[in-house]
């Protein structure tokens, strides 16, 4: 026998049909309902479904085969949707609001605003809960990340050094403002790359690889691109950054090292308004 995790996904079994739903083997926490308006057309007794266990109104073990937007264990940016005397409650994708106690704020959360938060059971009373108190959950663990390595960062808050950011899920992680050559904001999930993992488990990150391969690798892409764009793009060395990015989602130091590149081969020619493949 075993316990159904709460705040999770389930695998579990089709063990009764009713006129409101479906009831599904939860072993020791008993039958489950699976409120009618989730259950899959056709689904019967005997068959098993994937499910995200939560709490009703009544504090009863409840099934849907809605996807929240966070599970327990995760960190997300969630909006709050209301709140009362107690605290606040934020949208996370099912019928019923994830509640953030106001001890779990750092600052009175309002709504209609994101705010990066981490859904954990409390300890006493076994609710599904968030907190903005997200450093408490990062993990105190050495990173084995190599150098270059590519991890998935969600962007947490910016600080006068740059933005710290949640790695994997896990780690507390670093992009410092002077190697950021884009727009980011709370909530973001960028891809990133490991520049170095510091003695004391932080991890210093950048938004792409570093190395001379990179801006060969980018030479090659953007010859492809003026090749498949009648051999002519317009963007300079004065073009802005963000454009440069949304385009070829790179810094602008390496677009203009890669332009270098494809002039000292002969490959382009620059004009006053963008850059054009040489005829050969």
């Amino acid at each position: 026998m075993s316990h159904v995790e709460l705040g999770k996904y389930n695998q579990l079994e089709v063990v009764k049909e009713v006129d409101f739903g479906l009831y599904l083997e939860g072993d020791e926490d008993g039958e489950i309902l699976l409120p009618k308006r989730y259950v899959p057309e056709g689904c019967k007794p005997g068959d098993w479904l994937n499910v995200f266990i939560y709490l009703d109104m009544d504090e009863r073990l409840v099934a849907t085969t809605l996807d929240p937007y966070a599970q327990v264990g995760e960190f997300a940016c969630l909006q709050v949707a209301w709140t009362n005397e107690y605290g606040a409650f934020l949208d996370w994708g099912l019928m019923k609001d994830l509640f953030v106690p106001f001890r779990e704020q750092k600052a009175r959360m309002e709504k209609g605003r994101y705010y990066v938060v981490y859904v954990h059971l409390d300890d006493e009373s076994y609710r599904i809960m968030a907190t903005a108190k997200v450093e408490r959950y990062l993990s105190k663990d050495m990173p084995g990340y190599t150098h270059n390595e590519e991890v998935e960062a969600l962007v947490w808050q910016q600080t006068d050094l740059g933005w710290k950011v949640i790695v994997e899920n896990q780690y507390a992680g670093m992009l410092f403002k002077n190697e950021v050559f884009r727009r980011l904001q709370p909530g973001m999930k960028v891809k990133a790359f490991v520049k170095q993992v510091r003695e004391d488990g932080k991890i210093d990150l950048v938004l792409q690889k570093g190395g001379m391969r990179k801006v060969e690798d980018f030479a090659d892409t953007l010859l492809a691109y003026l090749q498949s764009h009648e051999g002519r793009i317009p963007f300079t060395d004065k073009s802005d950054a963000d454009d440069i990015y949304a385009t070829f989602g790179v810094s602008k130091k390496t677009f203009k090292k890669a332009v270098g590149d494809l002039y000292k081969k002969r490959l382009v020619a620059l004009e006053p308004d963008g850059i054009a493949l040489v005829e050969g």
